[in-house]
């Protein structure tokens, strides 16, 4: 019989922030993919759902893996509507314990496979921010169209060549490691609230000095339910860059 792994004194805590809606039928597989993910390493971490009070009954389901995982793993936070996805990270921020913080999507285009590899990236060079891209050897995308493609593409392009984010590669990801007072901090200097938030905030952690990592990625388009980009979200990106 295998010894029982023990947690090391001090061991570092990760929480995984997750804005929800609509995810119903996304939350208990990318829960399970992040617990399988994650328990071969050993590693202290809880999932914050943040739920925009979702009409599909995501909440709900939320509260089921709740009773599955545990509270000390499963953190919910149940807000009266949509209100931005910037504010969502403030909010689950809020209510996370880690001294790591770790943003990602519900709907598998981040998949917790590359968590790890996160992990591993900063304690090698104790790096403030490690971000995952799609435009480096390794990275990619998956399940798009070339429409899909060229608008993404089109979009980072934008942002690059307004904001000159030096070496990164992809500033419009949102698949990222924080060090929780890094965030905390970067956070208090925030403007944005919506999809252009991710964007602010990559920027000005490099305007303000933090050390900031890429880890090549592949994204997957979402299986189940639909992009919540809409035209606000397109509208709010090209005011953020000017």
């Amino acid at each position: 019989m295998a010894a029982k792994k023990t947690k090391k004194k001090g061991q570092n805590k990760y929480s995984i922030l997750m804005p929800t809606y609509n995810e119903k039928q996304n939350l208990p597989l990318i829960t399970q993919m992040i617990v399988t993910a994650l328990e071969p390493h050993n590693l202290d971490y809880e999932i914050v759902v943040i739920d925009d009070n979702s009409p599909d009954g995501t909440f709900e389901v939320a509260k089921q893996l709740q009773s599955i995982f545990g509270k000390e793993k499963m953190v919910l936070l149940k807000r009266p509507g949509k209100l931005g996805l910037g504010t969502a990270y403030i909010d689950g921020l809020k209510k996370a314990s880690g001294n790591f913080v770790i943003i990602m999507d519900a709907d598998f285009s981040h998949h917790p496979k590359y968590i790890p590899k996160f992990i591993e990236k900063q304690q090698s060079g104790d790096y403030d921010i490690v971000t995952g891209t799609r435009y480096l050897k390794g990275g990619g995308v998956c399940g798009w169209g070339f429409d899909r493609k060229l608008v993404s593409r089109g979009a980072n392009f934008l942002a690059v060549t307004a904001l000159d984010p030096g070496n990164l590669s992809d500033l419009t990801g949102s698949f990222r490691l924080y060090k929780r007072e890094v965030l905390n901090t970067i956070i208090d200097k925030m403007v944005s609230k919506g999809y252009v938030f991710q964007m602010e905030i990559i920027c000005r952690a490099q305007s303000m000095g933090y050390s900031i990592a890429e880890v090549p990625i592949i994204f997957v388009d979402r299986i189940f339910g639909y992009s919540k980009l809409g035209t606000t979200e397109i509208t709010g990106y090209l005011k953020g860059l000017w």
